[in-house]
């Protein structure tokens, strides 16, 4: 009799144990979770509204478009004429006294110059200037479509870990039937002990989990923070609800696409064009230039005025050590720029392959996840729970259909976020107006 009540007075202790554990857990959840509540009830961002953001506001962009605009005002500089000199001096007989007037050989002398580049020296100047600054121009593009690519990147992350919370928060009722199923068991005495705390263990490292989330949310603010320029600490909204974007080009397609008007692409063309400029204007300076210069001269007191017009001519004959160096590195610039541009088109392709193929394994994963896996997994939660009430199945298998289920569902959004990110990715990479893409609005899963 006394060792039946000792026994029950310690089921009782653990039961009580029990049930503390499991409002502690529902509050740290509730703690946990309260920063996403107060989120829930602000306006939701929108990835249109980010992207307008990040475009205004980005330094990086602004240095870019300044860096670009600027180029384009030392075109007329360097087609210009060099400055013309004007040169003035006296010249007097002896030194005791001013003779201007008195000697012949007394004069005042005035007499300007100009300096002439050869004919079309100054017009090839000119023309790799102009496409130093289209490519210039290009690289801002490409930086802007980075920028937009960077910002969705990070937005999709966003959208993922908000849904990986909530279905964390959601399918911890699932640990708490199972606990609860557990502890009636235990006190019909047809389970054991175990199976409470194996369940309550699994509902802490949800816990466990779900706070690593939160860390990340704010880990992914800070960058879309400095992606659209906020120099604010305020958290974002909650990212909007979105559907997959329907991107339906092919490898092949964008390869060509981007062949056609990548901005970076585009860059490296007018950088070879400017290197070719500076080829032909490093063989122009084989030939002269030449120098204008006209003089008057004044002697005063009747003497008669004096004027000289005079040309010089500059003899390259140094052309071994100058000249012809200068004509191998213009040369040697001009294979760079071509080598480099092959190589940009190398690595665009294959960024564009690579991502074509996470889009497409994305898609496949996506399917198997929302129409097989999930719901065939919830259906054999609901069946487990149930067979482990009636003690046909263990507590373990019952645990692990229900990590599975997570998995699975957590999974789905992941692949979400990379479909989305690869289409962000492409978009960038062939040169496509990444504002104008995809499907911003609708139902996720």
């Amino acid at each position: 009799m006394w060792m039946r009540s000792s026994r029950k007075r310690q089921y009782d202790r653990r039961r009580v144990a029990g049930r503390v554990m499991h409002v502690a857990a529902l509050c740290l959840i509730v703690c946990m979770s309260f920063p996403l509540l107060c989120s829930a009830g602000a306006e939701e961002m929108t990835l249109p509204q980010l992207v307008s953001e990040a475009l205004s506001n980005n330094p990086d962009l602004h240095a870019a478009r300044f860096k670009s605009e600027g180029s384009g005002y030392r075109i007329p500089q360097v087609q210009s004429l060099p400055d013309p000199l004007f040169t003035f001096g006296y010249q007097n007989e002896g030194f005791r006294k001013y003779t201007y007037g008195q000697s012949e050989d007394s004069q005042w002398s005035f007499s300007a110059s100009q300096a002439i580049p050869f004919p079309g020296k100054l017009s090839l100047k000119g023309e790799a200037a102009e496409r130093e600054s289209e490519s210039l121009s290009a690289a801002h593009e490409s930086l802007r479509l980075k920028i937009i690519s960077r910002v969705k990147e990070t937005y999709f992350d966003l959208y993922s870990t908000y849904k990986t919370i909530d279905l964390i928060g959601e399918r911890n009722s699932l640990f708490s039937r199972v606990e609860e199923a557990a502890l009636a068991r235990y006190s019909a005495g047809k389970g054991s002990q175990i199976d409470v705390l194996l369940a309550q263990t699994e509902k802490y490292l949800l816990v466990e989990r779900q706070e690593m989330l939160n860390q990340k949310l704010r880990s992914l603010e800070a960058q879309l923070g400095s992606a659209v320029g906020r120099m604010s600490n305020a958290p974002f909204s909650r990212p909007a609800e979105c559907s997959p974007t329907d991107f339906n080009y092919s490898a092949d397609d964008l390869i060509r696409i981007a062949d056609d008007q990548s901005p970076d692409l585009k860059a490296r063309d007018n950088t070879i064009k400017a290197a070719e400029a500076r080829v032909s204007f490093a063989k122009k300076d084989y030939i002269p230039d030449f120098t204008v210069t006209g003089a008057y001269t004044s002697r005063g007191n009747g003497f008669g005025d004096m004027w000289s017009l005079a040309t010089t001519i500059n003899i390259p004959i140094f052309y071994r050590t100058k000249q012809r160096h200068a004509v191998n590195e213009a040369n040697a610039a001009l294979m760079e720029a071509r080598s480099d541009r092959e190589s940009a088109r190398l690595a665009i392709a294959t960024s564009i392959r690579d991502n074509c193929a996470i889009l497409s394994a994305s898609n496949k994963l996506m399917s198997l996840y929302r129409d097989g896996l999930i719901p065939k997994s919830r259906q054999d939660i609901e069946l487990s729970l149930s067979a482990y009430s009636t003690g046909s199945i263990d507590a373990t298998t019952v645990i692990g259909k229900l990590k599975s289920v997570i998995d699975f569902e957590i999974s789905y959004w992941v692949q979400f976020a990379e479909h989305e990110k690869a289409a962000a990715r492409l978009e960038a990479a062939a040169g496509l107006d990444g504002t104008s893409m995809g499907k911003l609005t609708g139902n996720g899963q």
